[in-house]
């Protein structure tokens, strides 16, 4: 872990996208939404909402993307307001922006901080077996990054809602990937969780199949030295380790990691979210 480059390979991976990259703009209307492959641009304009879903819908038939069974909302890159709403699948095909939130569960053990990581299951269409965040996922339609953070954390790793709500926004994280379904531009909004001895999640729909909890250095180590994280849970976790001090800040190696993660900060760390908050640990449940 002397090595930036054992960090920074994540960041680069995960932010390896040019736009527009051979790619066209996509509207609907006025609004610019989305960045599209000449092959699969729209044959005349999209005049509004209707004309965009049967421009999905028609990619669909083509067989373009897999549906994911989940919509997200698509907004005008300028203004940020709602103008459609999309099947995930179809997300990265259209260059679409797109948000998640990522939850980093935390324990005070007597040998330090530690942290929960999940396991990812084998039928996952992403990242099959991966290691997670103790909970993870897209933000859908008509939803906000804490109300989905509630929702996922007791779907995926039953956390009461009571515990969740104590979870601290930390900041923000964007990129640009380019994968074989198109280019992921997402914007992650992370979380810090600091939860008692006593709690051990439970995978609950089938998305995670097991919980490990690992001192935080271990977790430093399989980032540095492996892939075993999923692509974007990498770049979660090297900011945990800058705010925790698991990588020293001060030093060589946290300075060319922290200059490298700039790159994806599209705003200051929230006040209090650097050096570690420090937060106490809520109380288990009754």
């Amino acid at each position: 872990m002397d090595q930036p480059d054992a960090f920074i390979r994540h960041i680069r991976a995960c932010n390896n996208a040019e736009l527009p990259g051979g790619r066209v703009r996509l509207r609907i209307g006025a609004a610019e939404v989305g960045w599209v492959l000449p092959a699969h641009a729209p044959r005349m304009a999209l005049a509004d909402r209707a004309a965009f879903d049967a421009y999905v819908v028609q990619l669909k038939r083509d067989r373009a993307f897999r549906s994911r069974s989940e919509m997200f909302d698509v907004r005008d890159e300028a203004s940020g307001a709602v103008v459609a709403t999309v099947d995930r699948g179809a997300v990265p095909l259209l260059g679409i922006p797109a948000a998640g939130v990522h939850l980093n569960g935390l324990v005070h053990g007597p040998d330090g901080l530690q942290v929960w990581v999940g396991r990812r299951a084998l039928n996952k269409r992403l990242d099959p077996g991966k290691l997670d965040q103790m909970t993870a996922g897209g933000v859908p339609a008509g939803h906000d990054a804490r109300s989905t953070l509630i929702k996922e954390a007791a779907e995926e790793a039953s956390l009461p809602e009571a515990l969740a709500r104590g979870a601290v926004e930390v900041g923000r994280l964007r990129y640009a990937m380019q994968r074989r379904e198109g280019v992921r531009r997402d914007t992650l909004t992370c979380f810090d969780l600091e939860l008692p001895a006593s709690f051990t999640p439970r995978p609950n729909d089938g998305e995670v199949v097991e919980f490990m909890l690992l001192p935080i250095a271990e977790a430093a180590r399989r980032v540095a030295e492996t892939d075993d994280f999923k692509f974007n849970v990498s770049l979660v976790l090297i900011d945990l380790f800058l705010r925790t001090g698991t990588i020293d800040p001060a030093s060589p190696v946290g300075l060319a990691v922290d200059a490298a993660m700039q790159a994806l900060r599209p705003e200051p760390m929230r006040p209090g979210a650097t050096p570690w908050h420090g937060l106490s640990c809520p109380p288990g449940p009754p």
